[in-house]
């Protein structure tokens, strides 16, 4: 069977109307954003690898969730600047899959994190007797496992199979013709991937953290009257909660737009702009170049270990026992 292509340019490359002008702000944008994620993310895993004091489960979870945001700048957003300011896929269908497949499984595999969190935040505050035994490091490495394992499925299975795009009338010759990456979602796999993805995810987070400010306030009231040393433990406990819950709002207002986008399209008969599309997706992206900062400006001790990476102290041994905490972090 012959395809007819005409209508996209016998599968080359548009024009790209944009101005160089334009096209070199972009790519200092972009390549700014991607700086800042590879590089952030990169030192929060030797900050969190290296220091002894900071191997807590907690800190394990995050550890993970920062190797997250990092591949998704070293692997994912370069390819995507690429696409974005030349408005063309330069790289092959194989690729696209692979790159799209990616893409999405690290997503979905960064709310899985903060839901993980949300848990271990909802027993270290409201069960703070009962956290040691039931947050230990072999259940948290089976957290970790599933936050992988089955965003990792979902992406690629349904990715490779196309399955999500089963019913779109025209999609094969746009594959066939078009230069620019085309993955959309139908109805069933849009809906699918919003609400075990997104949607159902995200209402646990907001549930538990709900429940973990409503027990802070209790804390709050009783602090003084406790021994100083569990009053201290309280106050950093609720200020990692604080912290966790801005990371967890800043993933939900950065991602929201682009899954309520994909659930949106094939019921409005895909007539979202490419151009609006690509901007929430970056708009998603910036979430990854987003969390160091927030630790950054947060985390008294993540700046500590920041220094000492910085000043290169890391490459001796005796560092490893650096005490990163001190008693104004607990005020």
């Amino acid at each position: 069977e012959i395809l007819d292509c005409s209508g996209y340019g016998n599968g080359s490359c548009p024009e790209n109307e944009r101005p160089l002008g334009v096209r070199a702000a972009m790519y200092s944008f972009m390549a700014a954003a991607i700086f800042i994620t590879v590089f952030g993310n990169l030192a929060m895993i030797i900050s969190i690898s290296f220091f002894k004091q900071l191997h807590t489960p907690t800190n394990l979870l995050i550890l993970s969730m920062a190797v997250t945001d990092f591949l998704l700048g070293l692997t994912i957003m370069p390819y995507s600047m690429v696409r974005s300011v030349e408005t063309c896929w330069y790289f092959g269908l194989t690729f696209c899959k692979i790159h799209y497949s990616f893409d999405l499984m690290l997503s979905i595999t960064s709310i899985f994190h903060l839901c993980s969190v949300a848990i271990d935040r909802f027993y270290a505050i409201c069960y703070p007797l009962r956290y040691c035994t039931k947050m230990t490091i072999p259940l948290i490495k089976r957290l970790l496992f599933l936050c992988w394992s089955v965003p990792g499925a979902f992406a690629f299975g349904v990715v490779f199979s196309e399955a999500y795009a089963d019913g779109i009338e025209g999609y094969d010759i746009l594959v066939a013709c078009s230069s620019s990456c085309p993955v959309m979602f139908n109805k069933l796999w849009g809906t699918t991937l919003f609400m075990a993805g997104f949607f159902t995810p995200g209402s646990v987070m907001v549930g538990i953290y709900g429940k973990i400010f409503a027990v802070s306030r209790k804390h709050a009231r009783a602090i003084n009257s406790l021994p100083e040393n569990q009053s201290n433990q309280m106050r950093k406990d609720k200020k990692a909660a604080k912290t966790l819950g801005i990371v967890m709002g800043v993933f939900l207002l950065c991602w929201f737009p682009c899954f309520f986008t994909i659930l949106l399209d094939p019921f409005l008969n895909f007539s979202t702009p490419v151009v609006l599309f690509d901007a929430l997706t970056w708009f998603g992206y910036f979430n990854s170049t987003c969390n160091p900062l927030i630790y950054g400006f947060f985390y008294p001790w993540f700046r500590r270990a920041l220094k000492c990476i910085l000043l290169g102290k890391i490459f001796s041994s005796r560092f490893h026992t650096t005490d990163l905490f001190t008693q104004k972090e607990t005020e």
